[in-house]
This record gives structure tokens, C-alpha cells and sequence, in this order.
């Protein structure tokens, strides 16, 4: 189970982009400009009615994996296993999620916070984890802290994730890639400057 997220993980490296799509139209042109920056997976957030058809399009694009977050029900895993999406994100780790994440057979990356909520992932056979919200759950530091009683256990820290700090969380032997927001701003995508979202990947990847 998290061998499969974390090679998916491993292949993001060192950026997801998390993305909101609210047109449909907008989710293959954002896809493939983020593929000739050189991205390799994306994630698009079920926070729109877009979404999942979102998704659906930018399966067609060979060569990215393509995923949801803001996963919160079970049901939502059903559908977006029917849509062939690559693996799920969530905002938090309930119980009922964490057993549905393990059997419905998306590759699933729940989100924790403080050490009680990985003991509680750890418990159910989770060892990778996003850690949300990055910045505000004590960020790079508190990274650090949960290394020394668990060396085992990976990370893709979200939330705050900038251009200007997310080298600082690739330092970390824990932790195998970021998400982030930054790589396509509203802006640019309402704007369909497709060359800027391009750019913003291509600088990330340090090309």
C-alpha cells in the first residue's frame, strides 16, 4: 500500500502541483504545459464541480499521473477509481478513511498533522503521509521532530509550500516531495497563459 504511493511520490520529486480547475476546457492545455516544464504528476483538488471530469481529461495525456485531492469520503475513491485517477490525497486522516483508502485500491496519501494522527496511520499500515497544513503544523521543524521516533515514515509536507521554502523540506531525508500552488496561480490559469505555467514548472525542476 504505501510502496505504491511512494514511488508515486518518488517520481513527483521534487513538486506536485495542486491544482484547482473550474473550466473543464482549461484541464488539458494546464496538463500539458505543466508535462513541458518537465512535471510528471499532478494532483487537481476535488474542490469544483469541474473536478472530475478534470481528471478524466488529463487521463488522455500519455506520460503523467494524474490524482485528486481534497479526498474526504469513500465514495469519492469509488469514482475516482472508475475514472482511472492514479492515486487519491486527502485533507486529514479519519478512521473510516484510512480503512477505505486501504481497501477501495487507489493508491492513497492521507494527510496528517501532529504524531498522534501518523501513530494512528501507522496503526492501519500507512508509513507515507502528507503533511498538512506544512507551514502552520510547525513545518520544516516539527519535520525534523518526527524523525527521531519514526525513521521509517515518509512525507509530501502541503500548505505554505512557496517558491521561496520548499528547498528548505527537500533537505530533509524524509520527506520525497512537496505540493504546491505556486507552480499555477489563479491568474494564469483564468488568463490561459499556458507559456507562464510552463515556466513556473521548468524553474521548480531548477531547468
Amino acid at each position: 500500500m504505501s510502496k505504491e504511493i511512494e514511488a508515486i511520490l518518488a517520481l513527483a520529486a521534487p513538486v506536485i502541483p495542486v491544482l484547482t480547475v473550474n473550466r473543464v476546457e482549461d484541464a488539458l492545455p494546464l496538463a500539458m504545459a505543466l508535462k513541458q516544464g518537465g512535471i510528471r504528476v499532478i494532483e487537481v483538488t476535488l474542490r469544483t464541480d469541474a473536478a472530475m471530469n478534470a481528471i478524466a481529461e488529463m487521463k488522455k495525456i500519455d506520460g503523467l499521473l494524474i490524482g485528486a485531492g481534497t479526498v474526504t469520503r469513500e465514495g469519492q475513491l469509488h469514482e475516482l477509481l472508475s475514472i482511472g485517477a492514479d492515486f487519491a490525497v486527502s485533507p486529514g486522516a479519519t478512521p473510516k478513511l484510512l480503512e477505505a483508502g486501504k481497501r477501495v485500491g487507489v493508491p492513497f496519501l492521507p494527510a496528517i498533522s501532529s504524531v498522534s494522527d501518523m501513530m494512528q496511520g501507522i496503526e492501519l499500515g500507512y508509513r507515507c503521509f502528507k503533511f498538512f497544513p506544512a507551514e502552520a503544523a510547525g513545518g520544516v521543524e516539527s519535520l525534523k521532530s518526527f524523525a527521531g521516533p519514526f525513521p521509517d515514515v515518509s512525507f509530501c509536507p502541503t500548505g505554505g509550500i512557496t517558491e521561496a521554502n520548499f528547498k528548505h523540506y527537500l533537505e530533509l531525508p524524509s520527506v520525497l516531495c512537496v505540493g504546491g500552488s505556486w507552480l499555477v496561480p489563479a491568474d494564469a490559469i483564468n488568463q490561459q497563459d499556458w507559456s507562464r505555467v510552463t515556466q513556473l514548472a521548468q524553474s521548480a525542476l531548477g531547468k
